[in-house]
């Protein structure tokens, strides 16, 4: 079952990713200015957040395996579509396919193999639903790189065919079949759905317009804005209708939950927002090539990596709380390096810091994801998937958002290598800042197995 999941889930990480270094070559390839081409990543982000919400109350109704094979087909076609694109406003709005059902399989593998679980060794299970999330970055950026050098761009889309088909046959062959659905069926929540995929979209859609700019304007300022009003919206809403409410966010009440929330959130805007700064640094300061720069952030991927079990097994014999606290001790005096760098710090001492803030990262978010499912009932497992996915995502989007603002101010006016890396400098300091931040919070986690907190 989890080898299934896996493999269809690979589509959708090595997808973003390998798009992380597309962006500029699209842009010369389809002959479109680079603000345009970034919609390409944009719609596909606004799609993935605003789906996110409905996946419980759709897992409810078509069941988890029918809902998993459908998203996987979705993601399929969306797929294909993007590589047939004539054009590259025609390629945004398959990309937006792409999106929905990306948005609904990266919530549901984590549901689905969590219920399988039932509570038991969450560390270990958390271990292995983040191997998509560990390769992407290390092969992701690479393959994009290599795509884009050797072949046509539609080679980028073609290449999760492969992952599609060989997803969806084990899926149907290996994931359990769906229990018979209750009738009358439930509901869709459609004044919350109104309400909180809107304002999801908006606010994401905000934070990365506010990331393209010089300073706040009000073509971030407007939509963000709105954003937040439909969030307000929605958690009054949600209040008031409580377990009915396409989210229930009442389920925040749990310590375990709303602890492992709040650092998701400060986790996904260190994650994202240094992964958006490292390439840069290696291109802008350092003039290397976008795979150059992807094949310099390896290490860190494979610190993620090899984290991932020993974390696992620690997260279940000790609890979270410990875990937590180490791993992102870890990642904080990994990030302090990158604050003091200039424009001809040793590459060979980048990249073994790097590995150490791999393994830091990669053993912080299985041990803060996985808290969130600590005493969680089977029944709440979709909702808290939710909360926590849209919750990284939203993180992430305001990491980047900041640190760009941050470091373009900085760098506004640098035309030499040493100035642009002392404002690199200044950015990584606010990155590591993120981190530190999350520390405190760790000792709102649970501790050893069995310490549960309401």
């Amino acid at each position: 079952m989890i080898i299934a999941l896996i493999i269809g889930a690979l589509a959708v990480i090595f997808d973003t990713t390998i798009m992380s270094v597309a962006v500029d070559g699209l842009a010369g390839r389809l002959h479109a200015s680079l603000g345009t081409v970034q919609w390409v990543t944009t719609a596909y982000l606004l799609a993935l957040s605003a789906t996110m919400p409905a996946v419980g109350w759709a897992q409810s109704v078509l069941g988890g395996k029918r809902l998993w094979i459908a998203a996987l087909a979705l993601f399929f076609v969306g797929s294909l579509l993007c590589a047939g694109a004539w054009s590259i406003h025609s390629l945004i709005m398959f990309r937006v396919v792409q999106g929905v059902g990306g948005g609904i399989m990266m919530v549901l593998m984590t549901t689905l193999i969590m219920q399988a679980a039932k509570g038991r060794n969450i560390g270990r299970v958390m271990s292995l639903i983040t191997v998509p999330t560990a390769l992407g970055p290390v092969l992701g950026p690479v393959l994009g790189g290599v795509l884009l050098h050797l072949g046509d761009w539609r080679w980028i889309f073609l290449f999760n065919v492969p992952f599609c088909l060989a997803g969806g046959y084990f899926a149907r062959r290996d994931l359990p079949a769906d229990e018979s659905r209750p009738v009358p069926r439930p509901r869709l929540d459609a004044v919350g759905m109104l309400l909180l995929s809107p304002g999801i979209a908006a606010a994401v859609y905000g934070l990365t317009q506010l990331a393209g700019s010089d300073g706040p304007d009000l073509k971030a300022a407007l939509p963000l804005a709105c954003g937040l009003i439909l969030l307000v919206g929605y958690v009054l809403w949600a209040l008031r209708r409580g377990p009915a409410a396409l989210l229930d966010v009442r389920l925040l009440r749990h310590r375990s939950l709303a602890s492992s929330t709040a650092l998701v959130f400060l986790s996904g805007a260190t994650l994202y927002g240094t992964m958006l700064l490292l390439p840069l640094y290696w291109q802008q300061v350092r003039g290397e090539s976008a795979l150059d720069a992807a094949l310099l952030l390896i290490p860190q991927g494979v610190g993620t990596l090899l984290s991932r079990t020993v974390a696992g097994r620690y997260m279940d014999r000790f609890g979270a709380r410990p875990v937590a606290l180490v791993a992102l001790a870890a990642s904080f005096a990994a990030t302090v390096p990158f604050g003091l760098i200039t424009a001809s710090t040793s590459n060979v001492t980048l990249m073994a810091v790097l590995f150490v803030r791999g393994i830091g990262l990669g053993a912080a978010m299985i041990a803060i994801m996985g808290a969130a499912f600590v005493g969680m009932p089977r029944e709440q497992i979709p909702a808290a998937s939710s909360i926590s996915r849209v919750t990284q995502q939203v993180g992430g989007s305001v990491g980047v958002a900041a640190l760009v603002m941050i470091l373009q101010r900085a760098t506004a006016g640098a035309h030499t290598p040493a100035a642009l890396a002392s404002g690199f400098a200044d950015a990584f300091w606010w990155s590591a800042a993120f981190t530190a931040a999350a520390i405190p919070l760790c000792l709102l986690l649970p501790g050893r197995p069995g310490e549960l907190s309401s």
